[in-house]
């Protein structure tokens, strides 16, 4: 029997239905019914001669893709699969993880090969990297970093900055050295859970500005300086995370002054604007005097280097922020420090955001044909995006949804500072997810919204 007229017998493998397609295929690889390449019959095709719904066939084929039986092709179909077509990964997750905001992983063999020998380069002096190190880098790391932020328009002195383990603990160190606790700490009405979490710790206050496309309002903004009297401002405005909108120049502007006016201080969380080719200037160049500035390679080059590069209006405020550091972590890893700053001396960092800025344009095409009919916000150079549920849907109830199939999103809630959350979810497009893993889970997410919200959310 063609393969495209495949039609097993799913009786004998039991229910679910989903998990028994899965299983289907894999025996009938087993046995010879279905070759390696072999293209498999279109979902709905296959629903209509099993008596299924079209969700859970699926569901069988995102399983079998899971297990690593067939492989999706955009704009092909579905295939038997071979050997893995990317030697690199070890093994695929068990559940389809569009929550974690990281970067698409690189594919290309030329470039892990140069990522893997820049590695083997750093461990041969191994025994100097186990030891304790010069805290906050030393001045060759430090003005490897500066380079690394120049072409954002970041310029900045070796000086003022210090390399962190990452950037919830640059954020800690800054805010310890700003704050008491039971002050106000004001931040997008929509912004990186993260901070939420670091601000409760704290015993601070923290209050959500109003927001729109563009960033916060200024408007807004100085009339919760004059209720509140904050001490801090805390903004990711490039690719705002979780909507992705990015502040423009004069609104940026515009929210320096209103800071000034009421003695406010700018920590700026800049995760995404080496995605940019021509970034919008950074609040540490607009306002240098007045704004800390975080960025890290997490969101450009891999999430495993929890490394961040903390910029400080000057030498004098830089003194708290280190002291606060050498107390709780002592130093960033001397070996994920080493590697950055060679990749970033060698050319292989600006390497991999290339591949990543690729990659990621490549995936929000994706996205665009296969949401086109929903209300989602984006922008073309970030790897995640915004989607708004049409009535009836409630986002709990669609999590729940996702999760009975595997497939795993961020509701509104977990971001939501000021009012009442959104019927929206965060959608993440990176990881280790192939893009055509990527259409599929889009697809599948897609058909849930426009046709299981009446059925039982416990799933098929």
């Amino acid at each position: 029997m063609a393969a495209q007229h495949w039609t097993p017998d799913l009786a004998r493998f039991g229910k679910p239905h989903y998990r028994a397609i899965a299983d289907a295929i894999a025996d009938d690889v087993r046995h010879g019914r279905l070759r390696v390449g072999d293209r498999l019959p279109p979902q709905r095709d296959l629903a209509e001669r099993l008596g299924l719904n079209f969700t859970t066939v699926a569901r069988g084929y995102i399983e079998a893709q899971r297990r690593g039986s067939v492989a999706s092709r955009v704009g092909q179909g579905t295939f038997v699969a071979g050997q893995s077509q990317r030697p690199h990964v070890a093994a695929r997750p068990s559940v389809v993880d569009l929550t974690m905001n990281v970067p698409p992983e690189p594919e290309e063999r030329a470039l892990l090969d140069r990522m893997q020998a820049g590695f083997q380069k750093v461990t041969r002096d191994l025994p100097t990297l186990l030891r304790y190190q010069g805290f906050g880098g030393t001045y060759i790391q430090r003005e490897a970093a500066t380079r690394f932020l120049r072409p954002r328009g970041v310029v900045v002195e070796p000086e003022r900055l210090v390399i962190c383990p990452g950037t919830h603990v640059a954020f800690q160190a800054v805010l310890q050295s700003l704050t008491q606790p039971g002050d106000t700490m004001l931040c997008e009405a929509l912004t990186y859970p993260a901070i939420r979490t670091i601000a409760q710790r704290m015993g601070l206050k923290l209050v959500g500005v109003p927001i729109d496309g563009e960033g916060i309002d200024p408007n807004a903004f100085e009339a919760l300086c004059r209720e509140h009297a904050p001490k801090v401002l805390y903004l990711n405005p490039t690719l705002l995370n979780p909507t992705t909108a990015t502040m423009p120049e004069e609104r940026r502007l515009r929210t320096i002054a209103v800071a000034r006016a009421h003695d406010v201080t700018i920590l700026e969380d800049d995760a995404y604007s080496a995605l940019f080719r021509r970034p919008p200037p950074a609040f540490v160049t607009l306002a240098p005097d007045i704004t800390f500035h975080v960025a890290s390679l997490s969101k450009c080059v891999g999430a495993g280097l929890r490394i961040a590069y903390l910029v400080a209006p000057d030498q004098r405020r830089l003194w708290p922020v280190t002291g606060y550091l050498r107390t709780t972590c002592v130093m960033a890893s001397p070996m994920t420090t080493a590697l950055s700053t060679l990749w970033i001396e060698d050319g292989t960092a600006t390497a991999v955001v290339e591949a990543v800025r690729r990659e990621t344009a490549a995936r929000q095409k994706i996205a665009a044909q296969a949401l086109a009919g929903l209300m989602h916000r984006t922008d073309p150079h970030a790897f995640h995006l915004w989607l708004s549920l049409p009535e009836p849907w409630q986002r709990s109830a669609f999590a729940a949804k996702m999760r009975t199939s595997d497939l795993s999103i961020v509701v509104s809630d977990a971001f939501t500072v000021a009012g009442d959350p959104e019927q929206a979810v965060r959608i993440s497009l990176g990881g280790v997810l192939s893009r055509a893993e990527l259409r599929t889970s889009l697809d599948y997410l897609v058909h849930v919204v426009e046709h299981e919200c009446d059925k039982d959310v416990r799933g098929v």
